[in-house]
């Protein structure tokens, strides 16, 4: 059953389609990537556009949307990879968690929330602590190393 309550929109549909036809072709808006992780029950690659965060010395991917496809693949495969153009890189994935999420949250958004800020209702960079721990459970993330 896929959930569809924050399924992308036209408007995000077209941006991560262009997002990820360019990171196809090489060309990277501001770290994007397009992730490659094997399907759970298929087996066979199946992509989509992130925005991974360095932070502290350690490389992360968060799920702006939730427990979506790429997750739950992630979940199971253990594992992925970035590609941009012609170069892929394999990594493993480990999921974080809750309670190691608050300082990976805080950076994302100030990263990204221009670009994914509907996905965070009522949190903002300068959210305190304990708003951002309520909220930690709804955002998955996985510290990817090289594999």
């Amino acid at each position: 059953m896929t959930d569809k309550t924050n399924a992308p929109g036209q408007g995000t549909t077209a941006m991560n389609n262009a997002v990820g036809w360019l990171a196809c072709h090489g060309v990277s808006l501001m770290g994007s990537r397009q992730l490659a992780v094997r399907g759970r029950t298929s087996g066979q690659w199946r992509t989509t556009p992130v925005n991974p965060l360095a932070l502290d010395g350690r490389r992360y991917l968060v799920a702006p949307r939730g427990v979506t496809q790429w997750v739950r693949n992630m979940r199971v495969a253990g594992g992925g990879e970035l590609r941009l153009g012609r170069r892929a890189e394999a990594f493993t994935a480990t999921e974080l968690p809750d309670a190691d999420k608050v300082p990976v949250l805080r950076e994302y958004l100030r990263k990204w929330r221009w670009e994914i800020g509907a996905f965070f209702p009522g949190l903002a960079v300068d959210s305190d602590d304990a708003t951002i721990a309520a909220a930690a459970p709804r955002y998955p993330i996985f510290v990817i190393s090289a594999a």
